[in-house]
């Protein structure tokens, strides 16, 4: 079961923090989230939003070292599977992810054909680029019956 929000039109960084903050509100242990979007599209920022709807500050891109686990009030994995693309799924794999998804919030950005193999329910975030340099648009498809209807 799956299901398509509307647009989210955003026209700063500040407004991507906003709803990363405002979908943190909403999570619990054990759900995951795919981010999608080119490079540069604001995956981190709005990772950066939860993170601090979660009391976590600090978050950066982990493209270089693959995952960072964040303590908070509910722990936060982030992951940058981009590296991966295309690859042999074994490092991804190697992450581990699944001891650590019961008791954190997951969030993977590029985690597309990776990811969704951790979790029948989890939600999509797709981020694509508006009409201009700062605009984005994004969209969120929730999976399984926790994300039915996900609203902010």
């Amino acid at each position: 079961m799956s299901g398509k929000s509307e647009v989210n039109i955003l026209n700063s960084l500040a407004e991507m923090h906003k709803l990363g903050a405002q979908i943190g509100e909403q999570l619990k242990p054990g759900d995951l989230l795919l981010l999608s979007g080119p490079l540069g599209a604001g995956k981190t920022a709005l990772t950066q939003g939860i993170g601090r709807a979660l009391g976590i500050e600090n978050i950066t891109s982990p493209t270089f070292v693959i995952s960072r686990i964040h303590p908070g009030k509910i722990p936060l994995v982030h992951v940058d599977a981009y590296r991966l693309q295309g690859g042999s799924t074994a490092i991804f794999d190697d992450l581990d992810l699944e001891s650590y998804l019961p008791t954190s919030i997951t969030v993977v950005e590029w985690g597309e054909g990776l990811a969704n193999r951790l979790a029948d329910e989890y939600l999509e975030i797709q981020i694509e680029f508006g009409a201009n340099d700062v605009q984005r648009l994004v969209s969120l498809i929730g999976h399984g019956q926790r994300f039915a209807g996900f609203k902010l």
